[in-house]
């Protein structure tokens, strides 16, 4: 069926057992989400905020993550519209999404907010979803703004949603190819 992908009801999974492993989840830690990865496949990026949601998107191989654009927020149902309609336009099935945890590693309510996005994309969309720090992506991607293209406030805040994605993902990105290339248990 073209169109979207809404979730399968749980009785798909009792009559095809072996797939139950790769059921769609949200995954705690990147090293979770590496068994599930094929070699190549793009994964999207998102920075949530209260007003807007920047996107990025990685290439094929996940070396090099790209802004794509910055969602003006409205309603729930229309910004998740727009995330998937990228992601399945591009058929990717892994979404790496910004956790804006406190400096202390508490988590507010800005975290809730953005996982309680999370469980509602998902209920709605097969796709994993895996968190990342967000901590500073905002504000790094705000000083190079500043310093090194000098661009004014007006011209920042057009942009700096989908940088700060793009940053999000690229850390990511970089840690997934850390835990692919070593192995387990040299890392403890």
């Amino acid at each position: 069926m073209q169109g979207f992908f809404y979730k399968r009801p749980l009785l798909w999974l009792d009559e095809a057992p072996d797939l139950v492993s790769q059921a769609i989840m949200i995954v705690n830690s990147l090293e979770d989400l590496v068994p599930k990865l094929t070699p190549f496949g793009a994964i999207i990026g998102l920075d949530i905020g209260k007003k807007t949601i920047g996107m990025a998107v990685s290439d094929p191989s996940r070396m090099i993550a790209t802004g794509l654009f910055t969602i003006n927020r409205t309603k729930f149902t229309q910004d998740i519209v727009i995330v998937h309609k990228e992601m399945h336009g591009r058929n990717i099935r892994h979404l790496i999404i910004g956790l804006p945890v406190s400096m202390d590693g508490s988590e507010g309510p800005s975290c809730q907010s953005v996982r309680a996005f999370g469980r509602h994309f998902m209920e709605i969309y097969d796709c994993d979803i895996c968190y990342w720090d967000e901590r500073w992506s905002s504000s790094v991607m705000n000083r190079f703004l500043i310093e090194e293209a000098d661009l004014s406030r007006q011209k920042r805040a057009k942009v700096i949603d989908t940088l700060a994605a793009t940053y999000i993902l690229q850390g990511a990105l970089d840690r997934l190819r850390f835990c692919q290339e070593t192995d387990p248990k040299d890392t403890l």
